[in-house]
């Protein structure tokens, strides 16, 4: 009999970071409050997993990080003085953040990893399978990335990454997977080996893992023989490699091949590229926004 799988509804993202690649900024202001165009970009997540059908959300939060918890909450003051203003607009705005789903929170104390940050979730997620959320990559809303992963793992069982092919000379910025065809689905593979930040030459294929996963709770107990790997940190790309072989209880693990629209808010660079981006794009800003870029660029090619 084939075994039914829970429905997944908890999404865990991690966000005790110190965002040491964004200061003066982030010296008081958590790097997932930093703005991408009028919203902070932890918010473009959390949307993100409800719009996959994940209601339930557990942030791994650390010091520091208590704005998180405000711009999830409600705001009496604010939606007060907004009525009065007859500002019906704004206010669905600022209520928007904390009617978005069911919201919790855990301190993960020590930096520890990626790896330490989901094992901090474990208490809340028992034994259901459940996404993790990267808070640095955005993935655009008309590429439903997370509900296709939750799609593969509710088919194949076992966790599910999300993979991305990218330039050699950027393969050791990421986690790296080898993989294998699934069958006739071109955009489902399955993953044999896992190798975190490896150098070009060392990389099993083009494929790097980014900022999405859905795990099964096996994960957990692998976590804890996980000993700390690159920079002394428990990695999840470790757990993964080990849930990945054939023998081991929680696996297979398989993966989605993305080529949709992805903005890395963790780099500075790619960070204002994403705001022009989707400041471009937004019906009341991208007009006017767009004819000026286009003035700005032939200005600046001119000078």
């Amino acid at each position: 009999m084939t075994q039914v799988r829970p429905r997944i509804t908890k999404a865990v993202i991690p966000a005790a970071g110190l965002g040491t690649r964004f200061l003066p900024a982030t010296k008081a202001t958590p790097k997932e409050m930093l703005p991408v165009v009028d919203k902070p970009a932890i918010q473009y997540v959390v949307e993100e997993a409800v719009a996959a059908g994940l209601s339930d959300v557990l942030m791994v939060t650390g010091r520091n990080k208590r704005p998180l918890e405000d711009h999830f909450d409600r705001n009496y003051e604010l939606e007060e003085a907004l009525t009065r203003k007859g500002d019906s607009s704004r206010l669905a705005r600022v209520r928007e953040s904390s009617d978005l789903a069911t919201m919790h929170y855990v301190r993960q104390g020590d930096p520890k990893g990626l790896g330490h940050a989901v094992l901090c979730a474990e208490p809340h997620v028992a034994d259901q399978p459940f996404a993790v959320l990267l808070g640095d990559d955005l993935i655009d809303p008309r590429d439903p990335l997370l509900t296709r992963m939750i799609d593969t793992s509710e088919r194949f069982g076992g966790s599910v990454v999300a993979l991305m092919e990218v330039p050699p000379e950027q393969i050791h910025l990421y986690g790296c997977a080898a993989v294998e065809k699934t069958g006739d689905e071109s955009d489902i593979v399955r993953v044999t080996d896992l190798v975190e930040k490896p150098s070009a030459a060392e990389a099993p294929s083009a494929y790097a893992v980014i900022g999405r996963y859905v795990l099964d709770p096996a994960v957990f107990d692998v976590l804890k023989q996980t000993p700390p790997g690159r920079s002394g940190e428990i990695q999840l790309t470790d757990a993964l490699r080990e849930l990945a072989r054939d023998e081991t209880p929680g696996g297979p693990v398989h993966g989605v091949l993305f080529d949709g629209r992805r903005y890395d808010t963790g780099d500075r660079g790619d960070y204002l590229r994403a705001i022009v981006r989707l400041a471009c794009e937004r019906e009341d800003l991208g007009p006017d926004f767009r004819a000026w870029l286009r003035r700005f660029v032939s200005e600046d090619m001119q000078a």
